[in-house]
């Protein structure tokens, strides 16, 4: 799937947009690459001379693996987008820096009616360093 095609799933544009790549999508989960570049806004001092992906964003990157895999799947209104709700038992293991292509996954659990329940994971050479559950609800911006 191409940066257009992504592009037209969910709104998030550079330099919000986390996934560089689908690398495969089922009915019910979606794997996802990033290149994490060092002229990431989010690593601008964070932190100078050892600069690291801040665990916030790991936390997007499988927010937004999860709203394309929700797109692809959920029957939604026209400018309907996934909105995070909730995000439970997030764990960072491993360290992720500028130069590191990682792997998103987020899996879909249940659905409850315009309320979907995921879990991510981001892994870095095989290793875990985010893992989370999160909730996200359908919704119309505006």
């Amino acid at each position: 799937m191409t940066i257009e095609q992504i592009e037209k799933l969910i709104p998030h544009r550079k330099p919000m947009r986390l996934v560089d790549e689908i690398v495969s999508m089922s009915e019910t989960e979606i794997v996802c690459r990033k290149t994490f570049s060092e002229d990431e806004f989010f690593v601008q001092g964070h932190f100078p001379n050892h600069p690291i992906v801040p665990g916030v964003i790991q936390c997007e990157c499988c927010l937004q693996a999860g709203a394309i895999l929700l797109a692809q799947i959920a029957e939604m209104a026209e400018g309907a987008v996934p909105v995070a709700t909730r995000l439970d038992n997030v764990k960072f293991k491993n360290m992720v820096r500028p130069g590191d292509t990682v792997e998103i996954h987020a899996k879909l659990d249940d659905h409850v009616s315009n309320a979907f329940f995921l879990t991510g994971k981001m892994l870095l050479g095989g290793k875990v360093t985010a893992r989370l559950n999160f909730a996200c609800t359908v919704a119309t911006p505006g």
